[in-house]
């Protein structure tokens, strides 16, 4: 058995992640954690979990060398958690956006802060296990991707050498904003509503493109629904669109040892993935244009977030990636 700390429990992803852990076969559900909702159990913020669990203030010397924990800090704040369990030899997953740019450059631009760790920055690996597997197996520090990052890239990694101008329309429904209420998210904001927010500005964009090698324009919406997330991606062929059997195949080779991600011949919906770890993409060719248009779908709180965070603690912890999972 390895003990797994989850390090700020009471947002929705927090939650979640708890509850996956909570039920694991191998994994035993260490500290969790919360400041405003400490004293509350798990069950008490998100009654669907059922999880008796005591949230805590969150103390490191709670933690022993060789435990696994999963940080769902808010950006700027993991940073400096994770390099506290990190020196007491805990091995991490990083669900907040601290460890996810290669470039400390970056934060100030795009997350508004130094990083605190440039050497703890330095070691983590991006945490897809699609294309990191091995990587995140022998990781001390592991950077969940983001849930828009998720979906993209998965619609695009397979064709990533090949096309160019890349452009990514996706929606995500409102628990993707997070737990603390604002405006932008209330219901009367969102209900009988579709809109574009952070155009040109979204934090998700260098990650994106850092993972791909290639310059996007992407530009999220927000959709009335509780969960899911659908990403619509367009790009150019540079060396002539292949045959769609011929991209399809790629697709399913590409895919053939990742045990959550379904190539699919429709463009699919968030229903097929919904309180799931399963990730579909579809490819296709416009026969006009010969460009390709590539669909991503994810639950944005299991594989964009708790689920995908589960899935490299697995791997981390030498068990099988998919158990506890399906």
């Amino acid at each position: 058995m390895s003990t797994v700390h989850v390090i700020g429990a009471a947002g929705f992803t927090g939650a979640q992640l708890a509850a996956l852990v909570d039920a694991h076969p191998y994994f035993s559900l260490g500290q969790v954690t919360a400041r405003a909702d400490a004293g509350k159990r798990i069950v008490d913020v998100a009654p669907e979990y059922r999880v008796d669990a005591v949230m805590q203030e969150f103390d490191p010397d709670g933690v022993a060398a060789g435990d696994l924990a999963a940080v769902c800090y808010p950006h700027a704040e993991a940073a400096v958690a994770v390099g506290e369990l990190v020196d007491r030899g805990v091995r991490v997953v990083d669900v907040s956006a601290d460890h996810r740019l290669r470039d400390a450059a970056l934060y100030p631009e795009w997350y508004g802060f130094h990083h605190p760790r440039p050497d703890v920055l330095a070691d983590a690996v991006y945490g897809l296990p699609e294309i990191n597997r091995d990587a995140i197996a022998g990781a001390r520090v592991v950077a969940n991707p983001g849930c828009y990052p998720t979906a993209s890239l998965l619609a695009l990694l397979p064709v990533k050498d090949d096309v160019s101008d890349i452009v990514i329309d996706a929606k995500s429904g409102v628990s993707g904003a997070g737990k603390t209420p604002t405006p932008d998210v209330h219901y009367s904001s969102v209900a009988d509503s579709v809109r574009a927010y952070k155009v040109l500005a979204h934090r998700h964009t260098p990650e994106i493109a850092q993972e791909l090698g290639a310059a996007v324009t992407f530009t999220p919406h927000l959709v009335p629904v509780d969960r899911g997330l659908l990403a619509s991606c367009y790009a150019g062929f540079g060396g002539g669109a292949p045959h769609p059997d011929d991209l399809r195949q790629r697709y399913f080779d590409f895919y053939a040892h990742a045990p959550f991600v379904e190539v699919v011949e429709q463009p699919p919906g968030m229903h097929a993935v919904q309180h799931t770890n399963y990730a579909q993409v579809c490819p296709a060719v416009d026969q006009e244009s010969g460009r390709l248009i590539a669909f991503g779908v994810i639950d944005n709180i299991m594989k964009g977030a708790a689920g995908q965070a589960v899935q490299n603690l697995n791997l981390m912890a030498g068990r099988p990636e998919d158990e506890g999972l399906r």
